[in-house]
């Protein structure tokens, strides 16, 4: 039987730039048009943004066990569709109220078929190749907002946004639907094939063992629960909750932030759009990178660099710190995605990932949900960003230090199991 795994990676590659940009990216280019119309304000706009960010992640654990027992053909099918009929409802809402209801199943939809799903399907159809797949998926959905925007921009601008909004809807529904309904798969192993297209070799009646290359230890198979005690999962946890703090709170607030530091509207509209393009060559350099170092190791270089890029724009004033801003933040943006995608299943297998990131997505929901919001009550209470900006150092810092404990913890547990 010819392996599947590439064409899942490569119809994920499409599905999730098309969804991103449609369901993540496009909400702000409707607000301001949105909120003269219906007569909203930024709070309860960002309010019901918010929401549909924190339903994503709330949704991610019950999701993911799905997915672990079922596969993903159905979830995000069923994701794909629930997302552009709420794209339709929003179009056409005209209150406050429709606008939270339309974002709530936005939410929900997110949760069905963004890289939380992606990765828990690329973790159980690649082992060997796993990075190599997830570089794959993210290196063209790193370009949804590269495209997205200006897209939805001149949609906005030619029809109005509600018309657009309706345009959107039908590039998702007719995009994502099929390939997710026609394209994915169960398992592997369910399917009678191995990760990375690895053949299968008799043990005996009814027995098989997967082909592991030489030297390549076994994949650790841990259960759900084993995870919660572990303090593996906890370190882990705790990195990726207080990166995304700073990425989330940066992008909420990039361009006011640039603005109130007195650059030019179009230098700021510039920097902005090149922190996403550069997050394609921060993916880019991760891959090969992985085979040299650990994961661990990436995480800890990656989280430090996140701390120099807003060290940057703290010290630095003038064109040239604002582009190593940009440049810092972007590479870091990029690695991040990949390091959390590939930490989970080095750290517990394929076998539960859905499960286990699902979980961690509920707590770094918490921290995606506040972040904007926080750093809003900051600038409110200080007058500017500074304290801010300080206060997200901090959260780099630990994620970083998390990150190197989660290394001590991986190998106590390697250490451990040799002895058992």
């Amino acid at each position: 039987m010819k392996f599947h795994g590439w064409r899942i990676a490569w119809a994920l590659a499409v599905t999730q730039t098309v969804s991103y940009g449609v369901l993540y990216y496009a909400y702000s280019v409707f607000t301001v048009p949105m909120e003269a119309e219906l007569g909203l304000t930024r709070a309860q706009t960002s309010g019901a943004y918010s929401l549909g960010l924190l339903l994503s992640g709330l949704a991610a654990m019950p999701i993911g066990r799905w997915v672990d027992a079922r596969g993903a053909r159905v979830p995000m099918s069923v994701g794909s569709l629930l997302g552009a009929a709420c794209v339709l409802l929003w179009s056409y809402t005209g209150s406050l109220t429709g606008l939270f209801l339309a974002q709530a199943g936005i939410g929900l939809a997110m949760g069905l078929t963004l890289y939380d799903v992606a990765f828990t399907v690329l973790a159980a159809w690649f082992r060997r190749d796993r990075i190599k797949a997830m570089l794959v998926v993210t290196m063209v959905a790193g370009l949804a907002s590269t495209i997205f925007v200006p897209v939805a921009t001149a949609a906005l601008e030619e029809f109005g946004w509600r018309v657009a909004l309706r345009l959107l809807a039908l590039v998702l529904a007719a995009s994502c639907i099929p390939l997710h309904a026609l394209v994915l798969r169960d398992h592997p192993r369910r399917l009678g094939q191995e990760p990375d297209g690895a053949p299968r070799r008799a043990l005996g009646p009814g027995l098989v063992r997967d082909a592991v290359a030489a030297g390549e230890p076994p994949e650790p198979a841990t259960g759900a629960r084993e995870a919660l005690r572990s303090g593996l999962f906890w370190w882990l946890t705790a990195a990726f909750v207080a990166d995304r703090l700073a990425i989330v709170a940066i992008a909420a607030h990039s361009v006011p932030l640039l603005l109130e530091r007195g650059y030019a509207p179009g230098l700021v509209a510039a920097v902005a759009g090149s922190i996403g393009l550069v997050q394609v060559v921060g993916r880019v350099v991760f891959a090969p990178a992985a085979r040299v170092f650990s994961l661990y190791t990436l995480a800890v270089g990656t989280y430090l660099t996140r701390v120099v890029a807003l060290v940057v724009i703290l010290a630095w004033p003038g064109g040239l710190g604002l582009w190593l801003f940009a440049a810092f933040f972007g590479l870091a943006n990029g690695a991040s995605t990949l390091v959390r995608g590939g930490l989970v299943g080095e750290a517990f297998g394929s076998a539960n990932y859905g499960t286990i990131n699902g979980t961690m997505a509920t707590f770094i929901a918490a921290s995606q949900t506040v972040a904007p919001l926080g750093v809003g009550l900051l600038h409110v209470r200080t007058g500017g960003y500074d304290a801010a900006l300080w206060v997200l150092v901090g959260a780099g810092v630990v994620a970083a230090f998390a990150a190197q404990r989660a290394r001590g913890a991986a190998a106590a547990r390697r250490v451990t199991a040799q002895a058992a």
